[in-house]
């Protein structure tokens, strides 16, 4: 059973991987509801200038460095992906050592 769920995460993993290096490229290019509502209501330009962090790992969804666009959002995807499952993964661990160090007391 324990074999089978590992080889389901992992395959789930590599799809979640795959679809997020083919479909991210396709993303909208217009503004999200949040950038739509802040320039009906006249207060975009305040979000604009200095970002909050001074060092963004994947500023606007796109590797920088990568000239190609697509392949830019493509390589954002898939390491966004893999960040959301070593976080993931790391957090599982975490609350699992807890719960077996309770159920031993």
């Amino acid at each position: 059973m324990k074999r089978r769920m590992t080889w389901f995460a992992l395959g789930s993993m590599a799809a979640a991987i795959a679809l997020a290096g083919l479909i991210s490229p396709f993303a909208s290019t217009f503004p999200d509801g949040l950038e739509r509502v802040a320039a009906a209501k006249g207060f975009i330009e305040k979000g604009e200038g200095d970002p909050a962090w001074k060092w963004m790992p994947i500023p606007d969804y796109a590797l920088p460095g990568i000239k190609n666009g697509s392949l830019a959002a493509a390589s954002a995807g898939i390491i966004g992906t893999l960040a959301a499952f070593v976080c993931g993964y790391g957090l599982a661990r975490v609350l699992k050592r807890k719960r077996t160090h309770r159920l031993e007391e």
